[in-house]
């Protein structure tokens, strides 16, 4: 399907890659090296912004020596001087040679191909009224339309300057991956002492020593002491991961609260960021491209306006008789008011307004084609971890054992044990206590938990591991509904008795239930692509009523598992804010990153959703259908009204009386112009 896709509309971006191919020529043959992809969309949104504000200060004389615009200001008597005409056509000139040099070239690379287009239209439109215009300059009886010329020129420019900015930027997601990585590791010399070195200067077999709170330089494995290890940024794993030696480790991971020592396994290209970053840039440069809907119009535009202008100066001058310069006006009359202003604003306009109004909302558009794609979700996958939930533990349950404590002093011992740690599960634990007793004498269990003095009586906060070294027994019954879901629970002990335990999870963001129903009744499946193991995949599915979710996922399976979706026939969205879905982001139709997460995700993604808000994905669903059909009606008006225009201008009224004058004409496509910016203020997002 995606094939198809791609036949049917790889004409959007012809005149692009022909401005591509003639820019990275004309580079080339200076001497310089060959542009990238990256470079040359940058240099060409320069090209147009700068021919842009050129064209534009040109304009604003141009507008006030025509006359056609003096005689409608009423300043005819006030700026007139001999030779005036002269300096009209001067000005433009400059704008017809400089201004409209991208679409002149844009036509002769399209009647070069034999693919008529956009630029064939907007290069005719321009040409005829600059040579017709600049005949009347020197002696043709007529009136000259260089302001059309002009105006038209600037546009243009502003719309494809518009289209520049909004293809740029994909690259970027590779740079944010090595950024990851820190620029220097602590590695340790033949006698035993340690250096600073880069990074880039490590090779296989080196060891290195990576502090508490520090993060992993390489791939690698643990030769000396234990920790624990975040890997969420990573894995999408949002429980840290105990290491202890023999086990390996992730460059780009957090080094939890134990000192460890890794052996380098894996440098430059074999680690696993470079192997995400391959991943991601396969997944772009496959990505299809979509014709932009005003492509497919103009290139209609281009064959009616064609045809009604051979169509006109061959029945005027040739059957019925007609004078050459009454001919010719009634043909400059069908090219003046087949002119695109209106096509060439309908979707650039409305793309900026929807950009702008959007970015107020906090969400970020960053491709435009994959936006309008948006309308047409079918399918839409969400990562788990701080995007359906914060990303954060939570306390859900507590339990007390032999009725010694109560819930409220079980859950205050535990927080004044954990208050001295950095461990997430330690943080969630305080966060949910709020009130502390007094501790003193911390010291952490590598790998197990924490311990402290509170209240005169040692109390240690656990993990299930060391009540299994210790052979310490007890009724696993009541904990176990709440295991079974997934959730994290630990023990509290209070001088070597067990007095209870509490069950932590991730918690469940607020919106992400309501986002879910909303997506469902706009007729779209909603999935959970998750590293978490599968009881937690399945509390948190239920929990927010997703259609299907997909746990223990590999980061690097996260795009398959989103092109097995796409194998269905189904449109898909893929919304993440890891590092670890930068490959799936890339993969799906519609990549949607959730702005509070890394950045190399919201690099590589379309849409960025800056409040971290899942019900900011129905927006943005919503915003796209409602753009899609300002699109349409801003489409149909641009080039419906030729239908009625174009045959007045040829003259098909002429025997009532009926005839359109070029500036007649003009006026016509004008007024369709203001009609095509004021629809497309009338656009509004909803949430």
């Amino acid at each position: 399907m995606r094939d198809q896709e791609h036949k049917e509309h790889q004409g959007h971006q012809d005149h692009v890659q022909h401005g591509e191919a003639a820019e990275r020529r004309e580079h080339v043959e200076h001497g310089k090296a060959p542009m990238s992809r990256q470079e040359h969309h940058a240099h060409m949104e320069a090209d147009f912004r700068r021919r842009f504000w050129v064209a534009l200060a040109l304009t604003v004389p141009i507008l006030l020596l025509s006359p056609l615009i003096q005689a409608w200001l009423g300043i005819e008597d006030v700026i007139t001087f001999p030779g005036d005409i002269y300096v009209l056509w001067g000005l433009s000139t400059a704008v017809y040679l400089y201004g409209g040099f991208p679409f002149l070239r844009g036509l002769i690379e399209e009647v070069r191909t034999r693919n008529p287009g956009m630029m064939t239209l907007i290069g005719l439109a321009i040409t005829v009224a600059y040579v017709y215009s600049s005949a009347v300059v020197f002696g043709l009886p007529g009136d000259v339309f260089f302001w059309e010329l002009a105006t038209l020129v600037v546009v243009m420019l502003l719309g494809h300057w518009i289209e520049m900015r909004s293809v740029r930027g994909a690259a970027s997601a590779l740079e944010q991956l090595v950024k990851l990585l820190p620029s220097e590791a602590h590695k340790l010399t033949s006698d035993g002492n340690m250096e600073d070195i880069p990074v880039d200067e490590l090779v296989r077999g080196d060891r290195v020593v990576v502090k508490p709170g520090e993060k992993i330089p390489v791939d690698g494995e643990v030769v000396d002491g234990e920790t624990s290890v975040n890997e969420a940024m990573l894995t999408g794993e949002s429980i840290p991961v105990s290491k202890r030696s023999g086990e390996t480790v992730i460059g780009g991971s957090v080094n939890g609260e134990g000192s460890i020592t890794v052996e380098v396994r894996k440098t430059g290209e074999e680690s696993y960021l470079s192997q995400i970053a391959t991943m991601v840039r396969e997944a772009q440069e496959s990505k299809s491209r979509t014709q932009d809907i005003a492509n497919r119009a103009a290139f209609w535009l281009v064959i009616i306006a064609l045809v009604a202008g051979a169509l006109t100066i061959s029945l005027w001058l040739g059957l019925i008789g007609e004078t050459f310069v009454f001919s010719l006006e009634r043909m400059v009359t069908v090219m003046v008011i087949s002119c695109p202003h209106a096509l060439g604003l309908a979707v650039p306009l409305v793309v900026a307004v929807s950009t702008s109004i959007s970015a107020g909302q906090g969400l970020l558009i960053r491709d435009r084609n994959s936006f309008e794609r948006a309308r047409g979700i079918q399918a839409i996958i969400f990562d788990k971890t701080g995007t359906l939930t914060e990303g954060r533990f939570g306390v859900t349950d507590i339990f007390t054992f032999d009725g010694r404590l109560n819930e409220s002093e079980l859950l205050k011992y535990a927080a004044s044990v954990e208050n001295y740690s950095e461990h997430p599960i330690a943080k969630g634990i305080v966060g949910a206590a709020g009130d502390r007793f007094p501790a003193s004498d911390f010291k952490a269990i590598p790998g197990k938990g924490a311990e402290a003095s509170v209240n005169g009586s040692l109390v240690r906060v656990v993990s299930p591991g060391f009540l299994r070294e210790r052979g310490i027994e007890f009724d696993q019954s009541r904990v176990e509904g709440v295991a079974a879901q997934g959730k994290t629970v630990i023990y509290v002990m209070v001088d070597d008795r067990l007095e209870g335990a509490i069950a932590l999870a991730d918690i469940i963001r607020p919106e992400s239930k309501e986002a879910i129903a909303r997506l469902k009744a706009m007729g779209i499946r909603c999935m959970m692509l998750t590293g978490d193991n599968r009881q937690v995949a399945k509390w948190v599915a239920d929990e927010i009523g997703l259609d299907e979710y997909f746990a223990e996922v590999l980061p690097d399976k996260k795009a398959e598992k989103v092109k097995e979706v796409q194998a269905r026939g189904l449109i898909v969205a893929m919304t993440g804010d890891g590092v670890n879905d930068a490959p799936a982001l890339a993969q799906a139709d519609i990549g949607i990153a959730i702005g509070a997460g890394t950045e190399v995700a919201a690099a590589t993604a379309d849409i960025i959703l800056v409040r971290s808000n899942p019900i900011d994905a129905v927006a943005i669903i919503g915003l796209s259908r409602a753009t899609y059909r300002k699109m349409l009606q801003n489409l149909g008006w641009a080039t419906g009204y030729n239908l009625f225009a174009i045959p007045l201008a040829a003259g098909a009224a002429y025997g009532a009386g009926i005839i359109l004058s070029p500036a007649a004409g003009a006026a016509l496509m004008s007024a369709s112009t203001v009609i095509v910016a004021i629809n497309a203020r009338f656009l509004k997002v909803k949430r």
